[in-house]
């Protein structure tokens, strides 16, 4: 039987877990500074929790403050024990065989990019009551969103997945990349304590593939910086994406 879903403090940041209703929130931009172009927004959390304070709201936040839609992916988690403490002695272990390269145990959950798909889908479907270009829906994911965003890119049929994405601290192992792969937009801190020694094969597997690729790696800011670590050039991820958004020509005002 699912356990409940739970919401929770961890440290400063309110985390979601043992979600089994995905749900889509939209945080739409002033109607005057509205760009038409929309992101979804996948939060982290090694599929076990989503980092809801840290990689979704106020990721959402700044993006429709800068005029552009976007939509906070609440996905469905691997099951965690519905008890606080045994609950953090078992993410403990996935991050702790995630930081050694370690593959067991696995942490993915393929119902996330499931839910991704049908966000992007939703977004489309509502285009015009949102104000949206529908050809210019992309997202942003952070660790496991990350992974459930590039899963969606690898797996989408054609046209089904994000026409441009942000793909912040994932794996950097390389890939086999789609024939039609999306324009990438990749961070991630030298010191990530998870993938900080994988090189950026991903990065070089789109080059070599001649799909358009940003990448930007910062000094320092270790893994799950979200909007930036104080002290540390990773405050400067979200401009960096919007620039490379609108050199894309992706923040043209609709006419």
């Amino acid at each position: 039987m699912a356990e409940t879903e739970v919401w929770t403090d961890l440290g400063d940041q309110r985390v979601v877990r043992n979600v089994v209703r995905p749900t889509l929130e939209a945080v739409l931009p002033d109607p005057a500074k509205a760009t038409g172009a929309a992101v979804i927004v996948a939060p982290g959390g090694g599929f076990a929790m989503l980092a809801m304070d840290n990689e979704g709201w106020p990721v959402a936040r700044w993006l429709a403050d800068h005029g552009i839609a976007a939509f906070v992916l609440k996905y469905r988690l691997n099951q965690t024990p519905p008890k606080e403490a045994d609950f953090l002695v078992e993410v403990g272990k996935i991050f702790a065989a995630a930081a050694k390269g370690e593959t067991r145990p696995a942490i993915r959950e393929d119902r996330a990019t499931t839910d991704m798909l049908a966000a992007l889908q939703t977004v489309r479907h509502n285009a015009a009551g949102w104000k949206i270009d529908p050809n210019r829906v992309g997202a942003i994911g952070f660790s496991a969103g990350a992974m459930t965003t590039m899963q969606t890119v690898m797996t989408a049929p054609e046209k089904a997945g994000p026409a441009f994405f942000g793909y912040i601290y994932g794996p950097m192992l390389p890939v086999t990349v789609p024939a039609k792969a999306p324009p990438m937009f990749a961070a991630l801190a030298i010191d990530d304590g998870l993938f900080g020694k994988q090189g950026f094969g991903i990065v070089d597997a789109w080059r070599k593939a001649g799909r358009p690729v940003e990448l930007h790696a910062y000094e320092r800011g270790d893994h799950g910086f979200g909007m930036g670590r104080a002290g540390t050039t990773t405050m400067l991820m979200m401009d960096e994406f919007r620039l490379w958004l609108d050199s894309r020509g992706l923040l043209a005002p609709p006419r």
